[in-house]
């Protein structure tokens, strides 16, 4: 591929670890020469094997930093002497953070960049790289992303361009990734618990058909199900973090289900003592005489006694 300056497109890669050695793999064998480096490991050829990040990206048009969030600030600030030439930016250099990062270590690498007047990308890599490789789904966003896009797309890559800052990419992402890994760590250590109670092929064919089942409705219904019933969810989570100690089976999620549920708890009886009736139910009156379910109950049970409070008069 040739650049808009007329030159051969030359592509760096910082980090070979298990992303950015298969990307880059992928990379050479689309035709386009590859410098690597890693402190730890040695590239392997085709790619060429540099001694540091400013050596890597001496001669690329466009840096793919692919090593780590906690090392993506240090990596920019030692691979810019390789950008820049008489003090100035190669024309058509541009760097490109590929790390699960926070938005603000993007903005923060955004800024580093515009100091230096040269073009930046936020890259989300929004699956696992292995068996995907430079065909991962990604997002983009920044003052360089377009140009990522219309660099990599050619070569196979599959990028979707967002339309502002460096941050937005990694946002995305990382709210994504509050769903899938809490969901994924909820599952396994459900089937821990499954297992030490001798129930996993239940369970296991239980969460499949569940997952099966989803539907655009699905999230409505969970949402509202979870606040509606929260203070009976509450005290069942309590109870299922105490069957899992008990099956020796450290209950994470399960205490952080019941946090999270108390939590809403406390602010939807606020949320009810502001709309609170004047009238409450008459002493004696059933719960099946006033159509009250088990979640009416609770609530109606809580608010007479708040209704015998004089501070509530």
């Amino acid at each position: 591929m040739v650049t808009r300056d007329g030159k051969s497109l030359v592509i760096a890669v910082l980090g070979l670890g298990e992303a950015g050695s298969v990307i880059a793999r992928d990379l050479t064998v689309a035709g386009t020469p590859v410098r690597g480096y890693d402190p730890a490991v040695t590239a392997a050829g085709p790619v060429l094997d540099t001694a540091s990040e400013a050596e890597a990206a001496r001669e690329a048009q466009l840096v793919l930093s692919v090593n780590s969030a906690e090392a993506a600030v240090e990596a920019f600030k030692a691979g810019l002497p390789g950008l820049l030439a008489g003090g100035q930016p190669r024309p058509d250099v541009l760097w490109a953070d590929l790390n699960t990062a926070s938005p603000g270590t993007k903005r923060q690498l955004a800024g580093l960049a515009a100091d230096a007047d040269v073009p930046f990308a936020d890259v989300a890599m929004m699956a696992p790289v292995p068996g995907r490789g430079l065909r991962v789904p990604m997002l983009a966003s920044g003052t360089g992303a377009a140009r990522y896009a219309a660099l990599l797309g050619p070569l196979g890559a599959g990028i979707e361009v967002l339309d502002g800052p460096a941050g937005l990419a990694a946002s995305k992402k990382l709210l994504r990734s509050v769903f899938y890994k809490g969901m994924a760590a909820s599952i396994v250590e459900a089937l821990e618990a499954a297992r030490a109670a001798g129930d996993e092929p239940w369970l296991r064919e239980h969460i499949a058909a569940e997952l099966a089942a989803a539907a655009a409705g699905t999230v409505d219904r969970i949402t509202d199900g979870t606040r509606r019933h929260a203070v009976r969810r509450a005290a069942e989570m309590a109870a299922a973090a105490d069957m899992l100690t008990e099956l020796g089976v450290p209950p994470l999620m399960a205490e952080a289900s019941q946090a999270l549920h108390e939590r809403l708890a406390a602010a939807g009886g606020l949320r009810q003592r502001s709309l609170m009736p004047t009238v409450a139910y008459a002493s004696g009156a059933s719960a099946s005489a006033s159509g009250c379910s088990e979640s009416g109950l609770a609530w109606s049970g809580r608010f007479m006694m708040i209704r015998s409070t004089p501070a509530s008069r």
